[in-house]
């Protein structure tokens, strides 16, 4: 529980730096809606926040976590669509994004998040982000596939060209190689 809570607060603070009120920005994985509220938050009533997940159950989580806190005020569009597809959906710049992979806490544990259309969602949604922008990737490599995704999502961030991007990868060095990780991009120019 400690391992997931420090990757996730750790992406929380990369997204904090840079989000303010106007801005534009993705949750690729919404599961509980953790990360779709820290969003909503952040980009304000003037801002936008698409939130992706295939489960209707993460949807209603989600929206139930949104209502409690009064955000329920049209900033924040639910997607029941893989974030693969966020082109279909997302067509202006965004200034950041969170990914939280793995499967949804309390749900289907075989529902889970995949190589191909998680690399798919991040070549995507980097295209749409904005200089000075933002994308982390919280990894879970202790489940099934998880390790798989991982090394795949770590393969395309390391060829990533250095003059337009900034990639940082953080791990827990007294934990087992199964502890979650962060990957946080930051677009340096176009």
């Amino acid at each position: 529980m400690i391992n997931w809570f420090m990757a996730a607060k750790l992406g929380h603070y990369f997204l904090a730096e840079i989000l303010q009120e106007g801005h534009t920005a993705v949750d690729g994985t919404m599961g509980n809606g953790h990360d779709t509220l820290m969003l909503a938050e952040l980009v304000g009533a003037r801002g936008k926040v698409y939130a992706f997940d295939i489960q209707s159950q993460a949807l209603n989580n989600t929206r139930r976590r949104l209502a409690e806190a009064g955000l329920l005020d049209g900033r924040v569009q639910l997607i029941q669509d893989g974030h693969q597809h966020i082109k279909q959906y997302v067509q202006q710049t965004i200034q950041g994004a969170i990914f939280n992979l793995g499967y949804l806490p309390g749900g289907d544990h075989s529902v889970i998040t995949r190589p191909d259309t998680t690399l798919t969602a991040i070549r995507h949604t980097l295209e749409l982000l904005a200089p000075a922008g933002r994308l982390v990737v919280v990894v879970y490599p202790g489940h099934p596939g998880g390790r798989v995704e991982q090394e795949a999502v770590e393969a395309l961030a390391a060829r990533l060209d250095s003059l337009q991007f900034r990639v940082l990868r953080m791990t827990l060095l007294n934990r087992p190689p199964s502890a979650p990780g962060v990957i946080m991009i930051e677009k340096v120019r176009d």
